[in-house]
């Protein structure tokens, strides 16, 4: 089973890190067969899988079913559970306890936006507490509103250098790793260089140390908008609505279900049913 230490060796092999999300049983075993590193059971999920408009309205007790779904499917990839907004945001005693609960649910670390005292405070915390942390900086979600929006992170030598001494901090209240999401490929190499543990891009070009992005993204399974980072591997939204299309008129016109798919009396009984 994969581990923090997994990703350190990674790291310091200069072998990348390939990690996805996955919000259920079947998807995170699908992953877990392709050697996937990490698995991160993300608030995207919000959108993705519950059809929230973003992920503000996620909560702790929403984000536990996945985690149990995905930990159940899984037995060698790292889960990651992704802390929703606020759930994390109060005191580092609410912090601590929901990184628990996801721990107890089956993940094996937890992520966090953002770089403040209270953050940093939360991870030495968690940490001392048996509990790893991976880190997220440049675009933060969570954040979108205070940020003006998706906007592209790390765009001046001066940017670059606030967001590396945030990665830094995060590295030595113990993160294991960090994500550097939305930021120019060479911000994200400076920062990647400057850094022990492991970064993982997400939009932030191919310097990273890994990489992470949804998987429905990748697969054309969630269509309502495609970021630009995202490279389709597959078209599940077209295959899975033909295929769909197909079952209904199959139905319609009596095509299904067939003999072969359906169960028959033995000629005994037959008989008896037709004298009745």
């Amino acid at each position: 089973m994969k581990t923090i230490s997994t990703f350190q060796r990674l790291k310091d092999s200069n072998e990348k890190i390939a990690m996805l999300t996955a919000y259920d049983y079947s998807t995170a075993q699908v992953l877990d067969k392709a050697e996937i590193d990490g698995i991160l059971v993300g608030d995207s999920l919000a959108m993705v899988a519950l059809g929230y408009e973003n992920t503000y309205n996620i909560t702790i007790d929403e984000m536990l079913i996945f985690i149990k779904a995905v930990s159940r499917g899984a037995k060698n990839s790292f889960i990651i559970g992704d802390m929703p907004f606020m759930s994390y945001n109060l005191t580092v005693e609410q912090g601590l306890e929901n990184a628990g609960k996801m721990i107890k649910a089956g993940a094996n670390a937890v992520k966090l936006e953002g770089c403040n005292e209270h953050i940093l405070t939360l991870i030495r915390r968690c940490t001392e507490s048996g509990i790893p942390v991976l880190g997220h900086l440049g675009f933060t979600p969570q954040l979108m509103n205070t940020l003006g929006g998706h906007k592209i992170q790390g765009k001046t030598s001066d940017k670059i250098e606030i967001i590396l001494e945030s990665a830094k901090k995060l590295e030595q209240a113990g993160c294991f790793g960090v994500v550097l999401e939305l930021m120019p490929a060479d911000s994200a190499k400076y920062i990647t260089e400057n850094l022990k543990i492991p970064t993982i891009g997400i939009g932030a070009g191919k310097y990273c140390s890994g990489q992470i992005v949804v998987t429905d993204d990748i697969m054309g399974k969630f269509t309502d908008f495609t970021p630009k980072f995202i490279k389709k591997y597959a078209n599940l939204h077209d295959t899975v609505l033909n295929g769909i299309q197909e079952y209904k008129n199959e139905v319609k016109s009596e095509r299904f279900p067939t003999e072969k798919e359906s169960f028959e009396l033995d000629e005994k009984e037959k008989a008896k049913l037709s004298e009745l």
